[in-house]
């Protein structure tokens, strides 16, 4: 693609708003940002897009939303008329620009003559995945950038099993995006003209009753919660996002009487001007949120994401110091408190099953074995969790207890297809409640964990890939080091490698090889004779290169250097 082509056909579009062309004008001299916005689209991957908000074929405006949209239209028009009836539901958060998105991509369906079911303002990403299937939809959209900064914003595309796009749906859109024109093929109509053919529904509270009532379904121990309430506070904050409202709803039903929020997040602004980034990973942002819990003498916090699908939480330990638990320690505590809360009640189903990431702490396995319940490992990405659960429901072999990532998202229940840190909140509450009535807070419960099955460790990097070739450069890792297999990491010998993207599992010792069977994926993972892993993936959505190492160590102290000297290693090989 001539890039300077494609900035001169923006310049002199009639579609192309002053605005865009304002501000591609004042790059006229700047080529290597030129290069950057008109060299090719916005990748489209089994997610959807994500992108910078700006003017220009590379990033997030109303264009590159429409052009997307087009393309998810004529899938859903080839599909049939029926599909087109069933309609599509279209969620958005609080991020810059994302009502207007939603709107527009609502616009291009109508157009299209495909039904729209649109949340008449900013709901969690779960929801959406609920209202797919409670709507019989054939597709949903979510405009969201998750937990990335201000200056982003993503179009996350679902199917009707509310699980996020599958593969070969995501090709055909992305062939599509090739075929089609951003301007000339795009379809749209005026807000009036939807809405007088009927297309545009919109959805509200209604929805949210019944999505409520889904995840309230999932709490376990109501009498503790009940016992407790007098007396427990928690600090709840949505980092400005769409967590909000029903988080702090939610946690009122389940029976809680003392939930303060940050009054200053609870302000929704896509410019999250209380925080660097509205991460839930990040201690920086439950910053103010500690210092009311000091003055309150709280002992967790708890936070979402903008769009409320991640959840973190801060606690205070034994030194009376607040700190963060990781995703790995948070979805450890949650499976297990699940299992034993069940087990007290007799609740729990018959053939139970978890299902965690790859690159989800094995100690999950510990846990799972020694109660005696089915563990599957899926590829990164919630939607093969979700696909996991669907199966379950179709084969009845197993039933669904918990699923999670080590990236702060957890899901019980299969109302949704997708993590919600709506349930989360909930569930971690309740936990706390139970923990408490046992005489001990999150912290103690943690340690008293590793004291059970053993200390586990595990740590996550990101390595940029910056500049116009940065996608070049993570190919090149990728292939060295399938090329140059590492024999040790740190000086211990790697036992296996899992080659993700050939499908195959080699034996370094013996040579033998065997399958994945996991879907091909670009990810190297390294068994080390001491049952470490090394895990080297790159990200789907961004230029970037993820290293995840998971060490089992005899205690805290082994595990940090462990990992230390892993992650070092490691990181050696690929920059």
């Amino acid at each position: 693609m001539d890039y300077k082509e494609e900035y001169k056909k923006w310049l002199e579009s009639d579609i192309v708003d002053d605005s865009i062309k304002d501000e591609l004008k004042n790059l006229k001299d700047n080529e290597e940002e030129l290069k950057m916005r008109f060299l090719g689209m916005l990748s489209f991957g089994t997610a959807g897009l994500r992108g910078i908000i700006g003017a220009g074929l590379n990033m997030m405006n109303i264009y590159t939303v429409r052009y997307t949209t087009q393309a998810l239209s004529d899938l859903i028009s080839n599909i049939g008329e029926d599909a087109k009836k069933k309609g599509v539901c279209i969620a958005y958060d609080s991020r810059n620009f994302s009502y207007e998105f939603a709107k527009e991509s609502a616009l291009v369906l109508a157009a299209n003559g495909i039904k729209v079911y649109l949340f008449d303002e900013l709901r969690p990403t779960p929801e959406l995945s609920f209202a797919i299937r409670d709507k019989g939809a054939i597709a949903g959209i979510n405009i969201t950038a998750s937990h990335n900064p201000k200056e982003y914003n993503g179009y996350k595309v679902y199917w009707d099993d509310g699980c996020q796009l599958p593969p070969n749906h995501a090709k055909q859109i992305s062939d599509r995006l090739d075929e089609i024109d951003i301007f000339n093929d795009v379809k749209t109509i005026s807000e009036e003209e939807a809405n007088k053919k009927g297309l545009i529904e919109m959805m509200g509270i209604e929805v949210d009753e019944r999505y409520i009532n889904k995840v309230l379904e999932q709490a376990i121990s109501t009498d503790v919660v009940k016992k407790q309430a007098d007396t427990f506070k928690i600090i709840y904050t949505p980092f400005h996002g769409s967590g909000y409202r029903l988080v702090p709803e939610v946690l009122k039903r389940l029976g809680m009487k003392h939930i303060i929020t940050v009054p200053e997040q609870m302000i929704l602004d896509g410019n999250f001007p209380t925080v660097k980034s509205p991460n839930p990973e990040n201690k920086e942002g439950f910053t103010t949120a500690i210092e009311m819990a000091k003055k309150e003498n709280i002992d967790l916090i708890i936070g979402t994401d903008p769009d409320a699908d991640r959840a973190g939480i801060v606690v205070r330990n034994n030194n009376d110091e607040y700190v963060t638990l990781s995703g790995n320690q948070v979805g450890v505590l949650l499976l297990d408190y699940i299992i034993k809360a069940e087990k007290e009640k007799g609740i729990l189903k018959d053939n139970p099953a978890v299902i965690k990431s790859i690159v989800t702490t094995n100690l999950t396995q510990a846990i799972c074995d020694k109660h005696n319940i089915k563990l599957f490992n899926v590829l990164t990405g919630f939607k093969f969790i979700g696909e996991k659960i669907k199966e379950f429901e179709e084969t009845g072999e197993y039933s669904f207890l918990f699923g999670y990532e080590e990236s702060y998202g957890y899901l019980k229940g299969t109302y949704a297809r997708d993590k919600d840190a709506v349930v989360a909140s909930m569930l971690i509450t309740e936990m706390a409640c139970w923990y408490k009535d046992k005489g001990m807070s999150l912290y103690e419960a943690i340690e008293k964990l590793y004291e059970e099955y053993g200390y586990y460790e595990e740590t996550v990097t990101s390595i940029t890939m910056s500049g116009l070739d940065g996608i070049e450069k993570m190919k090149t890792t990728g292939e060295n080091l399938r090329k140059n297999p590492p024999s040790q990491i740190g000086g211990t010998k790697v036992a296996k490698v899992r080659d993700y993207l050939k499908d195959e599992v080699i034996d370094l010792a013996t040579g033998e090889k065997e399958k994945t069977g996991l879907p091909s994926s670009d990810v190297l993972f390294y068994e080390l004779i001491d049952g470490s892993c090394v895990v080297y993936r790159p990200s789907g959505t961004e230029p970037k290169i993820k290293l995840y190492i998971l060490v089992k160590a005899e205690n805290k102290s082994e595990g940090a250097n462990k990992t230390e000297h892993y992650l070092d290693s490691i990181t050696s090989l690929v920059k």
